[in-house]
Formats: structure tokens, C-alpha cells, sequence
């Protein structure tokens, strides 16, 4: 009985503290939006910048069966975003993770690698635009090869750092277990990097997003980043904000998917 109640409390307390924290973000998300509405509707923000609110909401409504400006509605600039976004980002991850995982446990790998790490890191992913065309075409490829690049480096030095931060103390306790350096790797390694492997997936989905944009300038028909790009040449700053909202929003629910999915394979971390 002792033990049930302080557990009980803590839980109606953390309860209580989600609660809050919604709280506060719907009041912040509203008071965002009502002073933009205000701005705009008192003519400080002429209409030729900037839409309403209300006019976004009427335009995302409208975009849903209606294809222009662009020539394709929101549902169909949404999909083709999300393959172009998630083919990069998913390739990044595949390769970048386990890549920098071995860079951080096995020195030989990471002397290898590292040269040619550090030399392409810092070209930005823009700068591959040229060589991706000649190599790849316009097509899915070529973007998806874009988003690649910048996604793949947080990916790399979040599991390089998270790897190299595994508890010496564990790493010790399993090799004097008999455990191989690989079995060490596996059960010790992995799992004590997750966290940080974990952040750098976090940011690896805000870039791909970020540059997604610039991907889908390839001579693109479709998606949100061509959308915007439209709406800059047809003048429609409310098709321009509406794709970046969207893109704001697909981001959040992808970035509480990842946070979700992190609980469930980090459940031994410690919170507060």
C-alpha cells in the first residue's frame, strides 16, 4: 500500500504537467494567430504579402479539390513531398546510422572513413544540384539524392558521438562476461546510443524538410516545394504560406512519431 501511493501521485502529477504543457501551447499557437489576423485585417500588413489566417483555412479547403495555380491539389503536392522527403531521409538513415556506429566502436573503420567524411561534410547539398542532374536525371532519384545529403550527416555524427558515449563501466562488465568485441557492440554499444542516434534522426527530418524546397526545383510538376515555387512566380503569398504550414505540420506529426517510437526502444532511459 506504501508503494502503490507515491506511484499514483507521480503519475496524477505528470498528468497534470502534459496537461499544462498543451495548455500553454494551444494558448501560444492562438495568441500567434490572432495577431497575425490583427496585423493584417488593420491594414499594417498589406494583403499583397501577406494572407489572413482565414484566408489560409479557406485556401487549404479549397486546395483539396481544386488544382490551381500549381495544377495539382493539396493531397496530391502532400504525397509527392513525402516520397521525395522520406526516400532521402530513409536512405540516410539506413546508411548514415549504421556507418557512424562503426566509425565511433572500430578505430580501423573510422581512420578509413573519416578523411572523406570531414572533406564532404561541409559541401552544402545545394552544391550537388549540378552533378545530380547530370548523373540522375530530374526525376525521384535526383531529389531523393539531394535530401540524402543533408540528412545523412546528422545521422553519422549523432551515432558516431552517441556510440562513443557508451558506459565504459557496462563495455567492461560485459568483456570480463567472455563477451566478443562484436557481442560488446550489439547488447552494450547499441543500446546505450540510442538516445543520441535517436536526436540525430530528429534533426536529419527537420533538414530533409528544410531542403526539401530545393529538391523539388528539379524541373518538379508536384509536391509542397513546387507549390511554393508557384506561388512566388504567380504572386500568392497564401499559396506560399499554406505550403510552408503544411510542411510545418506534416514535420510535427513526423517529428511525434519518431519521439513515440523512441520511448518504445528506449524505455530503460531515466526521466524526469
Amino acid at each position: 500500500m506504501s508503494n502503490a501511493a507515491p506511484k499514483f501521485f507521480s503519475s496524477d502529477r505528470i498528468k497534470r504537467g502534459d496537461f499544462r504543457y498543451t495548455l500553454i501551447s494551444i494558448i501560444s499557437l492562438l495568441t500567434f494567430f490572432f495577431i497575425w489576423q490583427i496585423l493584417c485585417a488593420s491594414g499594417l500588413i498589406s494583403d499583397r504579402y501577406l494572407s489572413t489566417p482565414i484566408k489560409i483555412i479557406q485556401l487549404f479547403f479549397d486546395k483539396l479539390s481544386n488544382p490551381r495555380p500549381d495544377g495539382s491539389t493539396l493531397g496530391v503536392n502532400v504525397v509527392t513531398s513525402l516520397q521525395v522527403a522520406l526516400s532521402g531521409f530513409g536512405l540516410a538513415v539506413a546508411i548514415g546510422i549504421p556507418l557512424g556506429l562503426f566509425m565511433g566502436w572500430y578505430k580501423g573503420i573510422d581512420k578509413f572513413v573519416r578523411p572523406v567524411f570531414e572533406v564532404l561534410r561541409p559541401i552544402p547539398p545545394v552544391a550537388w544540384i549540378p552533378f545530380t542532374i547530370l548523373w540522375l536525371g530530374i526525376g525521384l532519384r535526383a531529389k531523393a539524392f539531394i535530401i540524402f545529403f543533408t540528412t545523412v550527416v546528422p545521422c553519422v555524427i549523432n551515432s558516431y558521438t552517441g556510440i562513443k558515449m557508451a558506459n565504459a563501466t557496462l563495455i567492461n562488465v560485459a568483456k570480463t562476461c567472455g563477451a566478443s568485441n562484436f557481442q560488446t557492440f550489439i547488447k552494450v554499444g547499441i543500446p546505450s546510443s540510442l538516445p543520441v542516434v535517436f536526436a540525430g534522426i530528429r534533426i536529419a527530418m527537420g533538414n530533409a524538410w528544410g531542403c526539401l524546397v530545393a529538391a523539388e526545383m528539379l524541373a518538379a510538376n508536384a509536391g509542397l516545394g513546387y507549390m511554393i515555387s508557384m506561388g512566388r512566380q504567380f504572386a500568392r503569398p497564401d499559396i506560399i504560406v499554406l505550403g510552408m504550414l503544411v510542411i510545418g505540420l506534416i514535420g510535427v506529426l513526423l517529428t511525434t512519431l519518431l519521439a513515440k517510437l523512441e520511448d518504445k526502444m528506449v524505455r530503460w532511459r531515466v526521466t524526469k
